[in-house]
């Protein structure tokens, strides 16, 4: 029994019971919402027949089929990036947020949407629809490789200059973010709020074509960074005794990161919690290795976005939550309680 007290179960029980955990928010995603669709008619599209109702054909292949898969691979990939953060920064609250990715995405979204009509006219005629996305990812870039020059010293890269960095980075695109949204209109700001909510809701198929590569990339790179990221668990002086290069491996956790959560808040938005709060659960039952947790963590992350996102389109129907909210009232309330119980045991 691990010294947390906690009894864990074998890897490959709890990876089965996430595998099952998945597969039925899949079902659920695709089946539940204002257009019921039968178990028979998913089966049919699952082997590749056409569903005995038309209109459900349309309604899985063009609206469900695309967001179910835009939310697991959201879901994966901001869990495992919280994950190599977490490890890197050797901190169970280290999240993306940290190092000015998704404010610096949230800043290039709202400054397209404000300025779009104006001084962005040019990139609008430029990048045409995908002008948001395209900025909103460029933004979360930008301020990451700012942070990470900062963080720069002698040729090393410190982790907590990168830490107050990001700190500082956040700080100054929220006001920027704030500036832009006291000159906006009132339909800018209606745009800006629900895009700072999160959405699944306008997935489409070429939103999966233009980010889905970036994050898939990134969920495939990352098993990589697992032994060095072990390493840096005993501290970064052990790392480097034991052969790895602990800047490349800071480089590499930092831009993965960056890559995989800036794809993913270009096409839906801001959604926290999920990078901070599904390593720290899964790391109660895999451990703190992250030879297994980094599956681990693709696999919960895609199962509570798309759990959280059928909740959503449910609660309020016909109406639907914003998906960024939704996660907040789980996320908050749950982090609070685990907290609470660490607080106490």
């Amino acid at each position: 029994m691990p010294s947390d007290g906690i009894r864990r179960l074998p890897p490959a029980l709890n990876y089965s019971g996430l595998v099952l955990v998945l597969l039925v928010a899949a079902v659920l995603a695709l089946s539940s919402g204002a257009y019921p669709i039968s178990l028979d008619d998913l089966t049919r599209l699952a082997v590749g027949a056409m569903p005995g109702d038309q209109t459900a054909h349309l309604v899985l292949w063009d609206i469900r089929l695309p967001r179910l898969l835009l939310g697991l691979l959201t879901g994966a990939v901001l869990a495992v990036s919280g994950a190599l953060l977490q490890g890197l920064f050797r901190n169970p609250l280290a999240d993306p947020g940290l190092i000015g990715v998704s404010s610096g995405a949230a800043f290039g979204a709202v400054a397209v949407i404000v300025l779009g009509g104006s001084s962005l006219a040019g990139w609008i005629a430029f990048a045409g629809r995908w002008a948001l996305p395209l900025a909103a990812f460029i933004g979360g870039t930008v301020t990451t490789l700012l942070a990470w020059r900062i963080a720069r010293r002698q040729g090393q890269t410190s982790v907590s200059l990168l830490l107050l960095a990001g700190i500082a980075i956040n700080a100054i695109a929220g006001a920027g973010t704030g500036v832009l949204t006291f000159y906006a209109d009132d339909s800018e700001l209606r745009s800006l709020t629900f895009w700072t909510m999160g959405s699944l809701a306008h997935a489409r198929w070429e939103d999966l074509w233009m980010a889905g590569p970036w994050m898939i990339a990134t969920l495939l790179i990352a098993p990589a960074l697992a032994r060095p990221l072990d390493a840096f668990l005993m501290g970064e002086p052990v790392a480097g005794h034991l052969g790895y290069s602990t800047d490349w491996v800071k480089r590499g956790a930092i831009l993965l990161a960056a890559l995989g959560v800036g794809s993913a808040v270009a096409v839906t938005g801001l959604i926290g919690f999920v990078g901070l709060v599904v390593p720290h659960l899964l790391r109660q039952l895999f451990g703190a290795g992250h030879r297994l947790l980094l599956p681990a963590c693709a696999l919960g992350g895609a199962a509570l976005l798309v759990l959280a996102d059928c909740l959503a389109r449910v609660i309020v129907a016909p109406s639907e939550l914003p998906i960024g909210l939704m996660m907040a009232l789980l996320g908050g309330p749950f982090f609070l309680t685990m907290l609470m119980r660490n607080r106490f045991a």
